[in-house]
This record gives structure tokens, sequence and C-alpha cells, in this order.
């Protein structure tokens, strides 16, 4: 059934009116953003169908190109999709500021949001006041598929700017592998003892 020929009050967009959208199911939400169907099938229909074959998780991993390539969702429909996972990803990542890190499980809790479906090694650093709390955070470095170069120079010259009492690192792999590799506990020990040099803690080296 096509929108207009659904009864007002069952249309999303009147739904998120009348009830709020947090009360509408994931296929509603979806439809809000890709806003029209094709041929005989509603935006509706549509959703359903991709949630059905993908799931919100899945959808969201795909790269533009991926997107277009599943019937009928163009190049704007596409890059909407992405806007709004994108956005979800910022926001979710952002509300570590402020928050106190206890241990490296609220670090993973938060930055595996960010980081998950990146293909690159990304190199994060994290800064901590003197109680632990969250100043804010910087990417460093932009790598391959299995390393990112990194220099105590850039990693501290921010922790000094922001006068952070101490930092944690923080970085993907891409490949799924939570193990720290040979270069990773080489770069945490290059890193500590920098450190303890200029009198900023490096309190973990967390890898996503």
């Amino acid at each position: 059934m096509l929108i207009k020929d659904m009864p007002i009050e069952n249309r999303p967009r009147e739904r998120v009116l009348s009830v709020g959208i947090e009360s509408l199911s994931d296929n509603e939400v979806l439809s809000l953003i890709l806003q029209k169907g094709y041929g005989t099938k509603s935006v509706i229909d549509v959703s359903n169908e991709l949630i059905k074959k993908y799931g919100l998780n899945t959808l969201s991993e795909l790269s533009i190109e991926e997107l277009k390539d599943i019937k009928g969702i163009g190049l704007v429909k596409a890059i909407s999709l992405k806007a709004s996972f994108e956005i979800t990803k910022r926001v979710n990542a952002g509300k570590i500021i402020g928050i106190t890190l206890n241990n490296s499980s609220d670090v993973v809790n938060y930055y595996s949001e960010k980081l998950k479906d990146l293909k690159q090694e990304h190199f994060y650093v994290v800064f901590l006041d003197v109680r632990n709390r969250v100043m804010g955070d910087e990417l460093i470095s932009v790598g391959t598929l299995n390393s990112a170069v990194v220099h105590p120079r850039e990693v501290f010259k921010e922790a000094i700017k922001r006068s952070a009492n101490a930092i944690v690192l923080v970085h993907n792999h891409p490949s799924g592998d939570k193990e720290m590799s040979l270069e990773d506990l080489e770069v945490t020990k290059k890193m500590k003892e920098a450190g303890e040099m200029i009198g900023i803690d490096v309190v973990d080296h967390v890898v996503v």
C-alpha cells in the first residue's frame, strides 16, 4: 500500500506528530529517511525489505556504492542513509566527554561505535583530567589496513595544549583481531616512556 493510500493517522510523518518518533518501528523511521518508494512499492515496503535482508547494523556498514546497487536506492537516498548513520555515530561518540573512565571497558563501549566500520587503522588519544574525566579526544593518525604511524610529538603536543593529566591511547584493528600486535606493544612502551619524561601518564592503550 502506497503512503498516499494509507489512513492519515497511520502515515509515518503523522505518527511522529501524534505519538512521537520514539514510538515508531524501525521500518517507519527508515521510511522517513528514504521518503519515497519506487514503482508500486511504497517506502514502507522498501524499508521492510531492507531491514529484513540486511538488518540495521549491516545496512549502516554498506558503502554508498553498495547502497546504490540496492533496487530503489539511488545516489540521493544512499547519501541520506550514510549521513543518518554518521550523525548517530558522532552523537554516540560525543557522549564520552565529561565521563569518568574507570577501566578499559568504558573506552571500548564508546569507541567501538565510533571506529567499528572503518577500513583503516585510526589512532586516537583521549585526554583526561586529574579525576580521570574525559576532556576530549583527538585523531592523531590514519594508517593502512593493519598499521597507523604515530609519534610521541603529535600525541603529547595535544595533551600539553589541553593541560591533560593523563591520556588513553585508542586505535582500531579493521581485521577484527582484538590482540595487540608487536608494533602496538612497542608504541605503548614508547608513549609511556615519553609520558614519564613530561609528567603525563599513559594509563591505557585500548584496541577496538
